[in-house]
């Protein structure tokens, strides 16, 4: 292939928006946002699911230049040892084959139901390791960790109490040594019961208030 035609074909890639790898170095194309969490994430109980949950939300306000796509799973611990561990469902290998630019990982709410949270000695170090998992990737990517959104109290064996008192304090202990910076959707939705209709789920509304707060963290953006 002469100089020209590899030329001729980079222009190509470019026009459609395409991610590649040359000599180890990143083409020019969309910048890839990897959302990682449980049914909140996925957008469970929104209607319209696919155009309103915050990961599509999320995709409108950073517009152009960006790709986000939804890795939530309904029902997802963080917890290796939990009930339905992330960490063994399809969307966490997905999520890697990705090779994301940056990742959101919003998990804890399950996490907080006592069958889980008897293995609350391993969230720290669990967090820990799924973190180091995504930096090893070959896209190095920027990753951010989110408080849980607040229940109210919540339902299903999901503890608002235990997810304010103890999942967030851990929170900040996997912040301070892993260097994420923490999106405190707790803060955003606080206050906010209106937009719980199941009391622990957000509604399009309340999915609209996670996209703002997600898109300032990682680009600065207000909608």
């Amino acid at each position: 292939m002469n100089g020209k035609t590899f030329s001729t074909l980079l222009l190509v890639l470019s026009l459609f928006g395409c991610s590649w790898f040359v000599h180890g170095k990143s083409v020019e194309g969309p910048k890839r946002v990897a959302c990682v969490g449980d049914s909140i994430t996925f957008g469970a109980a929104i209607k319209d699911r696919a155009k309103n949950c915050y990961p599509a939300q999320l995709g409108r306000i950073l517009g152009e230049g960006w790709d986000v796509a939804n890795f939530g799973v309904n029902g997802a611990t963080l917890l290796k040892k939990g009930d339905k561990p992330y960490w063994k469902q399809r969307s966490f290998g997905k999520a890697h084959a990705f090779e994301p630019d940056v990742v959101i990982i919003k998990l804890g709410t399950n996490d907080s139901k006592p069958r889980n949270w008897k293995h609350r000695d391993d969230y720290v170090s669990d967090y820990l390791s799924l973190i180091e998992g995504f930096r090893k990737l070959e896209s190095k990517p920027e990753v951010f960790i989110c408080y849980p959104a607040p229940a109210y109290p919540g339902r299903w064996g999901i503890t608002d109490k235990v997810m304010k008192e103890e999942v967030m304090p851990r929170l900040n202990e996997v912040s301070k040594k892993s260097g994420c910076k923490v999106i405190d959707l707790y803060a955003a939705l606080s206050g906010k019961k209106e937009m719980f209709p199941d009391l622990v789920h957000p509604n399009a509304e309340g999915a609209t208030v996670m996209a703002k707060i997600v898109a300032t963290a990682i680009a600065g953006k207000r909608k």
